[in-house]
């Protein structure tokens, strides 16, 4: 069965608490994404949390404070959901929707953060097989059929 490695985005652009909001916001217009996971340190990536581009807003613009002067520590949503690569993606469906999230940040066997997995990943990957089983379902031959 299907697992979360085989859905999420690998590899993430992460911050750590200490780095400046205005260079998080530019990792998600490089990258395109909406959440930037937070990790201790570089070197170990191990997540402590996540800043998404509506933590940015409501933390400084709704509240009035200058995003030039904060970091991610004063955005950022603690502590980090995390689940593991090897998770069965249905588990993982599940974890979200009862978590009521929309992403987790996947960690792999040591603890450091591998991939983040969101819903549209896995709503994009189950279309993607579903669609996979109706090709392969339509190219069967076929009885021929004659009308009379």
């Amino acid at each position: 069965s299907m697992r979360v490695r085989d859905a999420m985005t690998s590899d993430p652009t992460c911050c750590t608490p200490d780095t400046p909001i205005q260079d998080v916001a530019r990792m998600m217009v490089s990258r395109d994404c909406g959440a930037i996971p937070v990790v201790g340190d570089l070197v170990g990536r191990r997540p402590i949390g996540m800043v998404t581009d509506r933590d940015i807003v409501t933390r400084t613009i709704a509240a009035g404070r200058d995003p030039m002067a904060l970091t991610a520590r004063d955005c950022m949503t603690t502590p980090a959901v995390t689940i593991t690569e090897s998770t069965r993606l249905h588990e993982c469906v599940e974890m979200l929707e009862l978590s009521q999230i929309r992403r987790a940040i996947v960690v792999g066997t040591s603890g450091s953060c591998v991939g983040i997995i969101a819903q549209a990943d896995i709503a994009r990957h189950a279309s993607k097989r579903e669609t996979g089983d109706l090709v392969r379902e339509v190219s069967k031959p076929s009885v021929p059929v004659f009308v009379s």
